[in-house]
């Protein structure tokens, strides 16, 4: 028995995979000897779970969404690869506004110095997004942000 170099299905002596098309080298499909060729992965994320694989998405940012954007092909992990990375971005101008309303509201005497509180609570509300993010997309869910989702699912089925 010959099988797939791409996906191990059963080819017998046909040059090309019935089932994903894939070309076969020679009439004996890849096995010597009587041996049975391993059947290589398809994608380097396909023995993921989808829904592991939309939580590794956020797990350490944009480097992930990235990763996961451009390796995986399930448009379930491609929404949440690209909204992960939709999501830091977003994180860095917010980040620069509050600087500028600190920095305003710093030279008033009692209000500036609550106005250093508005750092702490801003990571502590990126924090509570990004697990929120995490386990709606390990619980299945096709979570969409608020202005960032719309943008990245349109961008994602295209």
């Amino acid at each position: 028995m010959a099988f797939c170099k791409a996906c191990g299905q059963d080819v017998g002596e046909a040059t090309f995979c019935p089932k994903c098309g894939a070309a076969q080298s020679g009439a004996s499909g890849g096995a010597q000897g009587g041996a049975v060729a391993a059947p290589v992965a398809a994608s380097a994320t396909e023995g993921i779970e989808e829904n592991v694989a939309g939580l590794l998405c956020y797990l350490f940012g944009w480097i992930t969404g990235l990763i996961f954007l451009l390796i995986d092909k399930r448009p379930f992990v491609k929404f949440h690869g690209a909204q992960s990375i939709a999501f830091n971005i977003s994180i860095v101008p917010i980040w620069f506004a509050l600087w500028i309303v600190w920095l305003i509201i710093a030279h008033i005497p009692i209000i500036g110095l609550l106005g250093l509180a508005i750092f702490p609570l801003f990571g502590l509300a990126v924090f509570a997004a990004w697990i929120f993010l995490m386990y709606k997309a390990y619980s299945h869910e096709k979570f969409k942000l608020p202005i960032i989702g719309d943008i990245v699912d349109k961008m994602v089925n295209k």
